[in-house]
């Protein structure tokens, strides 16, 4: 099974360019599945989501702990499935650099020596001020959702993934996965 993540933060595109590569290797005849977290389909991405619109600490607790909670879901019950070529996991290990100071790289190198990782691993990356223009459009945002914290989350997430393939989106949706689909030409 070939393992793809694709991660960063708020507005860069990730479900987007997930779908993308999901039609990319659907062309090719592959059965490929994408899990987006935190998902609405299990109580983990249900709690995940609700806490990521409160505010207080342990609103941002329990984001952090039922979004992995629903990340580890989807790894039991898709990852090396018999019936699926290509597994897409959006949100995956990125998701740390939302804790706090150093407890973040703690909680990253301990997932990530926890869950399966491959060297198909993007973090899609761009301002956090192109970040916020995308998702100022929303009905309502998440709690870090703000410019401090997005531009406080990504110079942590930077430190965390400086082994991924790291894809800039500032530019359009299709030279953004031309991006994609250079790296992955290589690493099939």
């Amino acid at each position: 099974m070939r393992l793809i993540i694709i991660d960063g933060l708020d507005g860069v595109g990730k479900d987007t360019h997930a779908n993308l590569v999901k039609e990319y290797y659907e062309d090719k005849d592959e059965k490929v599945v994408v899990r987006s977290h935190p998902t609405s389909d299990n109580f983990f991405g249900r709690k995940a989501k609700k806490a990521l619109f409160g505010n207080s600490k342990i609103d941002r607790i329990e984001a952090s702990v039922f979004y992995m909670m629903d990340v580890l879901r989807s790894v039991r019950k898709y990852y090396r499935s018999k019936d699926i070529d290509t597994l897409v996991m959006v949100r995956y290990l990125v998701g740390t650099a939302y804790l706090p100071g150093s407890i973040a790289k703690y909680a990253y190198k301990f997932f990530e020596n926890f869950v399966p990782t491959s060297k198909y691993m993007f973090f899609l990356d761009t301002s956090p001020e192109d970040l916020l223009a995308r998702i100022s459009e929303r009905e309502e945002l998440e709690m870090f959702e703000t410019l401090e914290s997005l531009t406080k989350v990504r110079k942590k997430a930077l430190k965390l993934v400086k082994n991924w393939n790291i894809i800039d989106t500032s530019g359009s949706i299709d030279d953004t996965f031309s991006n994609i689909k250079d790296v992955l030409k290589k690493l099939d």
